[in-house]
């Protein structure tokens, strides 16, 4: 996969190494995400990193005026025909707002339909702190097919969003 220009001054283009330690910020400076979560996505962007292709993971970053403002990661569901997940979006905090989480977004949604994804499912947290995100994934077509009580703590269920791409 290649990049894409977005406009005269921003890009879509995978993620490099050079990139990883703004993601890594990025991650770390996100109030939503745990010490833990933000272990895992280091987890998931050092297997892309490795071998991007067989890591199994998409990664990719948004770029504007040669700086890095954001990173959407995904990957195809193992064991289904066409359904993929979307792991990670993660956007710069002074940058939220500008659009840039949904253009990560429709990006990514591009590449699943030129393929054979027919679903793309979502995985997020049902705590308050969280609102602004589901917001966001509603905005965009998700629906919640599923609520998984005390998933990840007493309180805090696990929300499946899936969005029918065929």
């Amino acid at each position: 996969m290649t990049q894409i220009r977005v406009s005269r001054n921003s890009e879509i283009r995978p993620m490099t190494k050079r990139d990883k330690s703004v993601i890594m910020r990025i991650l770390k400076n996100t109030p939503e995400f745990t010490r833990a979560e933000v272990v895992v996505a280091e987890e998931v962007i050092d297997a892309y990193l490795k071998d991007p292709v067989g890591s199994g993971y998409f990664t990719f970053v948004a770029v504007e005026e040669s700086r890095v403002m954001g990173y959407i990661c995904y990957g195809p569901t193992p064991l289904t025909e066409g359904t993929w997940d979307i792991y990670w979006v993660a956007v710069d905090g002074q940058q939220q707002g500008k659009g840039i989480g949904r253009l990560l977004m429709a990006f990514a949604e591009s590449k699943l339909k030129e393929g054979s994804a027919r679903i793309a499912l979502i995985e997020t947290s049902s705590k308050a702190d969280y609102e602004k995100t589901q917001r966001f994934y509603d905005k965009l077509g998700y629906e919640l097919i599923c609520r998984v009580p005390d998933f990840y703590k007493p309180g805090d269920d696990k929300l499946i969003l899936q969005k029918k791409l065929k």
